[in-house]
């Protein structure tokens, strides 16, 4: 029984990334693209892919992935939400310098920009955060929120940005992807231990 609700995580798990990227492959917007517009674009079907998988490490949703070693492939996957992240935007950059200055500004008239920017910005922040963390004496509560309120920021962005674009991934794919971050996020989030109430002191 065991073994079949574990095989069945990893499989739906599999398809609600794999599908989206399938159906973004097939996509007939993708044939007059060049391969580095292509690459960015991919990228961030990948960060995306990335957020969902983030919150159910953290939480040790995934079976044969034990809290001690589920941190540490989050920290891993969170490296390479960041190298994706670079991707995305630097293949955005070489394509079009006009239209990434515009976002980076927020001075785009598209409505997903902000939301990408946002997002980009709140991911460089947890990476230097964790990166740091030790030189820059934070506690383990202050880290838990301060980690906590950036993935609100970064799963929001992500989300909305995913959401607004019309490109080359599918609408309905694309929509149960991101309902998926949505869930994932939200459940973990709200039953991380810092929203429990301390017990007062003795004495």
């Amino acid at each position: 029984m065991r073994g079949a609700r574990a095989t069945l995580i990893w499989a739906a798990l599999a398809a609600a990334i794999c599908v989206p990227i399938a159906l973004a492959a097939m996509s007939p917007q993708i044939e007059w693209r060049g391969p580095v517009y292509i690459a960015a674009g991919f990228a961030g079907i990948v960060a995306l892919c990335l957020v969902l998988i983030q919150p159910l490490l953290i939480a040790g949703y995934l079976p044969g992935l034990a809290a001690l070693r589920g941190r540490r492939i989050h920290r891993w996957i969170g490296g390479a939400l960041v190298v994706a992240v670079i991707v995305h935007v630097a293949g955005l950059w070489i394509t079009s310098p006009p239209d990434m200055i515009d976002a980076l500004t927020f001075a785009s008239p598209t409505p997903f920009s902000p939301f990408g920017v946002i997002a980009m910005w709140a991911i460089f922040a947890v990476a230097l955060l964790a990166l740091f963390r030790r030189r820059l004496g934070l506690r383990p509560r202050t880290w838990s929120i301060a980690h906590m309120a950036l993935a609100v920021v970064i799963v929001i962005g992500v989300v909305a940005h995913a959401v607004l674009i019309e490109g080359t991934m599918e609408t309905v794919s694309k929509a149960a992807l991101c309902a998926l971050v949505l869930v994932a996020a939200t459940k973990v989030i709200a039953g991380l231990p810092i929203w429990k109430k301390r017990n007062p002191s003795r004495g």
